[in-house]
């Protein structure tokens, strides 16, 4: 199947942008944003929607105060991500506003999207701005995030945004080519990854660390990012963010970049959330056979596969389910506390409430497969 018969049915693309792309000696590349817009406005023109993820506040704030070399403090961080975002915000307002665009400015934390009923109000929000024909403008809200609320970086801020508009495509701009074989820094005879169709350790060891000075995530945390956009069925693309006209290309059918194809079999939009979204508050270590009913057989977890409970949790809590390899399989909203599981586990359904361990049973799993997010794959088979 050729690039373009991939991406046949795309008709909403989400672009993520790096500091690298944007930001130049000057501070931020008035070339480079000019060209995005350019190339935005082109796509919108050919029908598609288009969302942006951008970074680049903190890196303007940076050269807004004169400051060179890394900040050493959250402080720093959030200080001139608070001078940056507003000159950021204008530059963008400029250059749409020469193709006859508006800008819409939404800015995140963590917290904004793992609580449910906040999640769906800023779907609703964004889906209005695509109604609107807005050209929204994502960041981080980098002057309050710590480290509680931060998504980490941008590349999995996107991902998070992905699954909440519903994008048809993912398209994340770098500072290089795509995904090599190895390092291309380091080695001459590196070569450029046309297309991933599975996350091999061959693929995973790929991908390096190494960030630039302005950016927050190397190649590694691209591909985890794309790891969780393909899990939710959609296409990830890592294409050159300076090169003028690149979405065009990239939506022509060019062989342009690397894309990872999502698997057969992908998570819903609410196991998404589960999956990646919602920060693990403890550890459930489960048994081969419970291992197995929730890989092959997408059945929920029940007490007697439980062996050990870790973390101090409560109902209704995201809890991360382990094998006896101490490898993650899956996660949950689990229907009984850390406290109530420990007193349970081990023990089959029926007898909770015949021998009142607990004195009542309110259900018979600890987790209910339609609250249960499988993150591993069986030898085999496609992710579910």
């Amino acid at each position: 199947m050729t690039r373009k018969e991939q991406l046949a049915g795309v008709r909403r693309i989400l672009v993520k942008v790096g500091s690298a792309v944007l930001t130049g000696e000057d501070g931020l590349d008035l070339q480079v944003i000019e060209q995005l817009a350019a190339d935005i406005a082109a796509l919108r023109e050919r029908g598609f929607q288009v969302v942006l993820v951008s970074s680049g506040a903190i890196a303007s704030g940076k050269h807004r105060m004169g400051i060179e070399g890394k900040l050493k403090s959250i402080p720093q961080k959030q200080a001139a991500a608070a001078v940056g975002q507003g000159r950021l915000m204008r530059v963008y307002s400029n250059a749409f506003g020469k193709h006859g665009l508006f800008v819409g400015q939404v800015l995140l934390t963590m917290s904004d999207i793992t609580d449910r009923k906040r999640f769906l109000n800023i779907r609703n929000t964004l889906f209005t701005l695509l109604e609107w024909g807005v050209i929204t403008i994502i960041n981080e809200n980098d002057t309050v995030a710590v480290d509680e609320i931060k998504f980490g970086d941008n590349d999995h801020l996107a991902a998070m945004v992905a699954n909440i508009v519903e994008a048809h495509l993912v398209i994340n701009l770098t500072s290089t080519e795509g995904l090599y074989d190895r390092n291309p820094a380091d080695a001459k005879k590196a070569k450029l990854i046309p297309i991933v169709t599975e996350f091999t350790p061959e693929i995973e060891a790929a991908a390096t660390e190494e960030a630039t000075p302005v950016g927050m995530g190397g190649m590694k945390s691209k591909v985890q990012a794309a790891k969780k956009v393909t899990a939710s069925g959609i296409p990830y693309i890592i294409a050159p963010g300076r090169r003028a006209g690149v979405l065009q290309e990239i939506l022509d059918g060019k062989e342009t970049g690397t894309l990872f194809l999502p698997p057969a079999e992908h998570l819903s939009s609410r196991k998404y959330w589960i999956a990646f979204t919602l920060r693990s508050r403890g550890r459930l270590l489960i048994d081969d056979g419970a291992k197995e009913a929730l890989l092959r057989d997408g059945k929920s977890l029940l007490p007697s596969g439980v062996t050990q409970v870790e973390g101090d949790f409560v109902l209704g809590d995201p809890v991360t389910c382990v094998d006896a390899a101490g490898n993650a399989i899956a996660k949950g909203l689990v229907n009984y506390g850390a406290a109530e599981i420990r007193k349970i586990m081990g023990l089959k359904s029926s007898r909770i409430e015949q021998e009142q361990v607990l004195g009542y049973k309110d259900y018979d799993e600890v987790i209910h497969r339609d609250n249960l997010a499988v993150t591993a794959q069986p030898a085999g088979k496609s992710k579910a």
